[in-house]
């Protein structure tokens, strides 16, 4: 049979590497293995009483029906009042698009700004699909390497050596996926001033925002938190999926300039249209009742923070020496692997697919993040859990060290 002939539209396109990992765990975890799976990025918490509640009031009540492409204007209102609240300045609510999804929220800023002959900055480490996103526009994604020094964060100097004048847009993601780093207000600044003296799209990945070991009850810092004055054109990206636990009802959102976000809701209206009306009000309870959500949010934020605590004291005791980066937000632990690299070990995806054979974890290699020397570890998962696999993890390490040893002395 002759291959298919796919459109250019999607020739460079590769499934999502994080997505493909947890398949696979899932996959043997269903068929008796004893797999301890830390690929997924998704908080382990369900998602607050408070919220299914209203979900579920909302179906009975016949709430189930189409809404406007962009959400109803209830949540979009009730969302653009916590941005504003934040800012400190009116966040009109027209600005608001709901999407299904962040995925959708990045796809639907990234099609819309971004074409052939355009380049979009993205630094690295950086989440698998932001590439992905702007090859399916058919721009060019570049990629900007940040230093591990500086928990890879990239600065000024950094885009100026990347910069060509093709570049039309640049994503920023604090706190990151897959390293945890978290830029300063200060950073976010600079790097928003850069974009804005140079006419470049900042596209702001904040949905991890919640997740924060700042002071206790804090937010990571954020774009809108700046002066007008220090922004250019620019797409903040959030929703409810982390803060909230509300991964699988696929809540999302953009806000933009209003006339920005009418483009963004017309791409949407002839792909997606809205999202799941009982999912948007759900969104609307986890946007409107601030207390409750607070209290949830703070709840897991403190457990989060106990856990990167765990897992970065244990890393230190079973495999000293070993590079890490510090999480500051988010659930990741992103640290180095290739000192147990041999002659069969040459990447950290060949390590992984061993440590999932031999030791049934299941971690998500550098690869999909563009460094194939590192792996991240999602600590979003019980204590227990973790304790084990970071046992099993060493385990591998000291049998990859042992056969290192081994060959050396035969050689």
């Amino acid at each position: 049979m002759s291959s298919v002939p796919f459109s250019e539209n999607i020739r460079k396109l590769k499934p999502s590497a994080t997505m493909a990992v947890s398949a696979l765990a899932k996959r043997l975890a269903a068929e008796g293995r004893d797999i301890l799976d830390l690929s997924a990025g998704e908080p382990d918490f369900d998602t607050p009483a408070f919220v299914r509640d209203a979900a579920i009031r909302g179906i009975q009540s016949g709430q189930t029906r189409y809404t406007p492409p962009a959400g109803t204007p209830a949540l979009r209102k009730a969302i653009a009042a916590r941005l504003s609240e934040r800012a400190g300045r009116d966040m009109h609510w027209e600005g608001v698009v709901v999407t299904s999804g962040a995925k959708q929220a990045l796809f639907n800023a990234m099609f819309a700004l971004f074409g052939p002959g355009d380049e979009v900055l993205v630094p690295a480490p950086y989440w698998t699909t932001y590439p992905d996103l702007a090859t399916i526009a058919r721009a060019e994604p570049v990629i900007v390497m940040g230093d591990a020094a500086r928990s890879f964060k990239i600065g000024p100097d950094d885009l100026d050596r990347a910069a060509t004048p093709r570049t039309r847009g640049l994503v920023l993601n604090s706190p990151c996926n897959p390293t945890g780093a978290v830029y300063s207000l200060a950073e976010v600044q600079a790097i928003a001033e850069w974009a804005r003296d140079r006419g470049v799209w900042l596209l702001s990945d904040e949905i991890y925002r919640a997740i924060y070991y700042g002071a206790e009850g804090d937010h990571a810092p954020g774009l809108i938190e700046l002066p007008p004055s220090s922004l250019g054109h620019f797409v903040l990206v959030d929703g409810a999926s982390k803060a909230f636990a509300m991964t699988g009802w696929r809540i999302g959102f953009t806000w933009a300039d209003p006339e920005v976000s009418k483009q963004f809701a017309a791409l949407q209206s002839q792909i997606t249209s809205n999202p799941t009306t009982p999912a948007q009000v759900a969104a609307l309870e986890a946007y409107s009742n601030v207390a409750a959500a607070d209290a949830s949010v703070s709840q897991m934020a403190r457990a989060f923070r106990r856990r990167r605590d765990l897992v970065t004291a244990r890393l230190r005791e079973l495999l000293p020496g070993v590079p890490f980066v510090r999480p500051e937000g988010a659930f990741y632990l992103y640290f180095r692997v290739d000192g147990f690299f041999g002659a069969d070990v040459q990447s950290a995806t060949a390590w992984c697919s061993r440590l999932l054979e031999s030791q049934g974890v299941a971690l998500v290699p550098g690869a999909a993040f563009g460094d194939d020397r590192w792996v991240r570890m999602s600590y979003a998962a019980a204590d227990e859990v973790l304790e084990r696999a970071l046992g099993r993890i060493a385990a591998h390490a000291g049998a990859r060290s042992a056969t290192q040893v081994s060959a050396a002395a035969t050689r």
